[in-house]
């Protein structure tokens, strides 16, 4: 594994923990050149199934598309990485689960309020408002009103 930092080709493993779920590995890892310490996660290969966008396009899965929707909704919210981690891992297994070739990316949309309803109020109300692009404040009033319940 190279080094993130300087590029360096030998690193040692540190220490080694398996998930709780036992889905990934995350390891510990430290150059051998600068002895700064870096982290991965070994996860199996999968064949996730294609996202069919509103359009009509097919796209291939993608991970960081989907965490990068979850740190803009969380930002300056007070929610650990791991929790984020394990909301990410549920909807992989859902979308895994369904077993489809293709899921429509409104299916993801829906899963992702899901989990943000049970991580964080506010990032739910920040997620469904663009999501469901809103036409009007009485929408957005009725979201609103049905998280405060």
């Amino acid at each position: 594994m190279k080094c993130p930092f300087c590029s360096h080709s030998e690193t040692q493993v540190v220490e080694t923990r398996i998930s709780e779920d036992g889905d990934f590995i995350r390891r510990r890892r430290q150059c051998a050149s600068c002895t700064k310490r870096f982290t991965t996660y070994e996860r199996p290969d999968v064949n996730y199934p294609s996202i069919v966008k509103k359009d009509g396009r097919r796209i291939e899965y993608d991970r960081s598309k989907l965490l990068a929707s979850f740190k803009l909704a969380l930002r300056k919210r007070p929610v650990s990485t791991e929790q984020v981690d394990g909301a990410m891992e549920r909807i992989e297994e859902k979308l895994l689960n369904l077993g489809l070739r293709e899921v429509p990316s409104a299916r993801i949309g829906e899963l992702v309020m899901r989990e943000l309803k049970k991580l964080d109020k506010v990032a739910y109300v920040r997620f469904a408002s663009v999501y469901r692009s809103f036409e009007d404040i009485d929408e957005f009033k009725t979201l609103v009103d049905e998280v405060q319940r």
